[in-house]
This record gives C-alpha cells, sequence and structure tokens, in this order.
C-alpha cells in the first residue's frame, strides 16, 4: 500500500494534505500525526495564509467577515478545513476578536436581527477548535438548538419566515456540533446528540441533494466538488462529514455516492470542478486538473462506504 500510485500522489502534496492522508486514508501513529500537524502553520498553505494576517489589528483582509474569502472569518475557517492547529496563541487571539466581534448580546447584532445560524456555527465551531472558554459558547448553543426546525435542519432565514430547512446552513451546523463535541465541551451535550441525527435524516430524506416533492435536483452546483466548501454545501461535503463520524450507511447514500465514483478520472484521481467566487489570498488548486483535496475526501468516503471500491484502488 506504501507504493500506491494514488497515495504517492497524494503524499506529494501540501504538509497539510500528508497529514490528512495520514489521518483518515493510512492511519499514522499519534506522534507521527502529531509531527506532520505541528509542520502546518510554518510551511505551505499554512504558512502562507498565516502570512496575511495582520499583527496590529489581528485580522485578514482588513476585515472580520467580509471581503470574502480574505476576511477574517475565512481566513480562520480555511486554516482550519486544512488542519492547522487552531489553539495556537496568535490563532486563537483572531478567533477570540472574532468571536467577541460576530457573537454579542447573545446573537442579537441589531435590534430584532440575528446573527445568521450559519455564521454562528462556523464561529461555534472555529471557537471549539480554537479551545475558547466563554460562556459565548453556550449561548450559540442555545440559539441554534432553539431553531431547530420540524423537519430536523436549520435556516438562515428562520427570522424572515422560511418554514423548512436549507442544506447549507445544516451542514454547517452539523460539522460545528462534532467538532464542539469531539473538542470535550459538554454543555446540553445530550440535546445536541438527539438534534443530530434529525438532522442528518433531513439531508438523507433529499437523498444528499433531490426535493423531497419534487425528486428534482435541488442546485446542481451541489454536484460541484470544492476545497475549500466555506459555507456551501455539496454532496461529498454531506458525505465526507457522514464518514467523519463513522455514521452508518444508508441506501439513501448510494446514489450520491455513485456521483462520486462517476466522477474519477482516467488515473483513478478527482478534479477540482469549481471554485467559488470572490477574492482569494492564493489559489491552492486549480479548476477542472486533479485534486488532492478532492481525491483525498472522496477516498475517505469510500474507504467508509464502499470499501472494497476504496481497496482497489489504493491497491493499484
Amino acid at each position: 500500500m506504501t507504493n500506491s500510485k494514488i497515495l504517492t500522489f497524494l503524499n506529494q502534496g501540501d504538509v497539510s494534505i500528508q497529514y490528512q492522508v495520514g489521518l483518515y486514508l493510512t492511519e499514522l501513529s499519534r506522534p507521527e500525526l502529531s509531527e506532520l500537524k505541528s509542520r502546518i502553520a510554518v510551511e505551505g498553505f499554512g504558512k502562507r495564509l498565516l502570512s496575511f494576517r495582520d499583527s496590529a489589528s489581528r485580522m485578514w483582509g482588513n476585515g472580520i467577515y467580509s471581503p470574502k474569502w480574505v476576511s477574517t472569518h475565512y481566513s480562520l475557517l480555511e486554516l482550519l478545513n486544512i488542519g492547522c492547529d487552531m489553539s495556537l496563541p496568535l490563532i486563537q487571539d483572531s478567533i477570540e476578536l472574532l468571536l467577541d466581534v460576530m457573537w454579542q448580546n447573545k446573537g442579537e447584532v441589531r435590534r430584532n436581527r440575528y446573527q445568521d445560524m450559519c455564521v454562528s456555527a462556523m464561529i461555534l465551531q472555529l471557537s471549539c477548535k480554537g479551545l475558547l472558554e466563554s460562556n459565548k459558547l453556550n449561548e450559540m448553543i442555545d440559539y441554534i438548538l432553539a431553531h431547530q426546525f420540524e423537519d430536523g435542519g436549520w435556516n438562515c432565514a428562520w427570522q424572515r419566515g422560511a418554514i423548512h430547512s436549507s442544506l447549507h446552513t445544516t451542514i454547517c451546523v452539523l460539522e460545528a456540533f462534532r467538532d464542539y463535541l469531539q473538542c470535550g465541551y459538554s454543555y446540553r451535550m445530550n440535546e445536541i446528540k438527539i438534534a443530530t441525527p434529525k438532522a442528518i435524516e433531513f439531508l438523507l430524506k433529499k437523498n444528499l441533494f433531490r426535493s423531497v416533492r419534487t425528486h428534482e435536483i435541488i442546485d446542481s452546483k451541489m454536484l460541484k466538488m470544492s476545497f475549500p466548501t466555506r459555507w456551501q454545501y455539496d454532496v461529498l461535503r454531506a458525505l465526507f462529514y457522514l464518514a467523519t463520524i463513522q455514521f452508518p450507511y444508508d441506501p439513501r447514500m448510494e446514489e450520491g455516492i455513485d456521483y462520486l465514483q462517476n466522477k474519477r478520472t482516467i488515473d483513478d484521481l478527482w478534479k477540482m470542478e469549481t471554485a467559488r467566487p470572490n477574492k482569494v489570498h492564493f489559489i491552492m488548486e486549480k479548476n477542472g486538473v486533479p485534486s488532492r483535496w478532492n481525491t483525498l475526501r472522496v477516498l475517505y468516503v469510500m474507504k467508509i462506504y464502499k470499501p472494497n471500491f476504496y481497496l482497489d484502488l489504493i491497491q493499484k
């Protein structure tokens, strides 16, 4: 397996990719993973992202939430997604700034206007990974749990009369809840554990990308693989999340898994299919070319849900 062409391709990439290969695919030892993780902030993508931070303001892009995607919020999210240690003092300091600015008055950003649910979830996730200790985390948990819809998910438009959940918002909340629990936080833990399967059922009822009512594809962009995902939902993001929590296989995943399998290139890789428009610090991978990030994430999904397919690929 060490001579696998696909693993060789992945491990020739950035140290952040090498770290996640070790975490998800080759199951490196804890010391080996720690060594790789420690290098992310001082090499490659992580070092480049950190170089854009202004030490005086503690911000990226001269802004907290905007401009997208170079603001403090999205730069921190990108660091998180590549596997950087978010508890490093410099990063933790910027997460604290983000939390202070973006979460006030229990989420009421102005009179009768609350912080967007997806943004709240992403801030919660960053705060957990940064190992912050603040009552504001409890407030965000209260806010999120209070606004779960009857269909099981969440929607940023709850204040504007929405009655159905959003896939975009729901996946952000699910990832935040996962990291909240994995990082050892326990406030309202049992209620989170009850809320989570309801939200997963919301995804599965849609076969991950289809309207329950019409069975039509909700949005063709949800079938495009992108990294970083930022706030946007797609099928790979959903399946990767389910794999990370070792959620049992469900037949309603099958169509989404088939889509991923069919996107494999002749070289047994997966391409970068779409980049989210807006400003970026730098491009990690170009559209239309084999993507280490997408290949890595698809392989992990296959490892969990299609192990024979995964083994066939990895042994080439």
